[in-house]
């Protein structure tokens, strides 16, 4: 059987006629007779009594028809559902996004997209790079900002590219310079993000460049964690220049030319996009966002 089959056995009840209710359908008298004879002959069971002036639905027929109503009415909803979730104007985007953006650029976009999409739904994820991945394995997201575009099956698109720089606290011997080479850190204790991490990534190899590797004095998943670390002088960091002075550090150019943060939209490319996380996309490629 299929729901059509379902539906159809509703209308002959509601009509009492095969007839009537394949005009009603805009099918053959022939074709909803078929349709009949094989509910009937899968649920083993006859369904309705044939009468000289109609038919009449048996005790089994009543329980039949009583749940053909109940699942075409839930599949009409699910139908519906799932219209409105894949709907460019009202529908869903599942979009993930690092840790250390939750404060800055994330809540920017999202403002930018609400103005010109305001019954779509964004879904959010914050979490780290190595899960972000491993959702998008799993079809859990659509979408995601991150620091570099993951290997395989990736689309990506630059949004910003932010200056790294060195923070130190305002009592230490540097406060007053204003950029340190990274070959310098030799003797300092680093605060940084745990392994696995992009920015951790990030600043582990350009401290692989540089021919230096500080002491870890602290790991934080969170870059204003981090700042906040090294404010009350337990070591130094490297993070985006927006992040400099929140606690009361002082922050200092990097010399080294890479010592930048890329951000960008990634997805997938060998699964097609729905069409709201497509509107989301295009509206960050053409600009949108500013």
């Amino acid at each position: 059987m299929q729901i059509r089959d379902l539906g159809w056995l509703v209308a002959i009840a509601d009509h009492r006629h095969v007839s009537a209710a394949a005009d009603a359908l805009g099918t053959s008298q022939p074709t909803l007779s078929r349709a009949l004879a094989r509910c009937e002959a899968e649920l083993g069971a006859r369904l309705f009594e044939r009468l000289p002036d109609g038919v009449r639905p048996t005790p089994a027929g009543d329980l039949v028809v009583d749940a053909a109503r109940d699942l075409t009415s839930r599949y009409g909803h699910l139908v519906s559902t799932v219209a409105r979730v894949l709907d460019s104007g009202t529908g869903l985007v599942r979009l993930a996004f690092l840790d250390s953006m939750a404060t800055s650029l994330v809540p920017s976009l999202l403002r930018a997209f609400h103005a010109h999409a305001p019954q779509v739904r964004v879904q959010l994820r914050q979490e780290p790079g190595h899960e972000i991945v491993h959702d998008f394995g799993l079809g859990a997201v659509d979408l995601a900002i991150t620091s570099t575009p993951p290997d395989g099956p990736y689309g990506w698109h630059l949004v910003q590219e932010e200056r790294l720089v060195l923070v130190v606290p305002g009592t230490h011997p540097w406060r007053d310079r204003k950029e340190v080479a990274l070959a310098e850190l030799g003797t300092e204790e680093l605060i940084t993000t745990p392994q696995g991490f992009g920015h951790r990534s990030l600043v582990d190899g350009l401290l692989r460049e540089a021919g230096v590797a500080p002491a870890i004095s602290f790991e934080s998943q969170d870059l204003a964690t981090i700042e906040g670390l090294v404010a009350a002088g337990l070591g130094v960091g490297v993070v985006p220049e927006a992040f400099a002075g929140l606690s009361g550090t002082v922050g200092l150019r990097i010399t080294a030319a890479g010592a930048r943060r890329t951000i960008g939209l990634t997805w997938r490319t060998d699964r097609e996009l729905t069409p709201p996380a497509q509107r989301f996309l295009d509206f960050l490629v053409g600009g949108g966002a500013g």
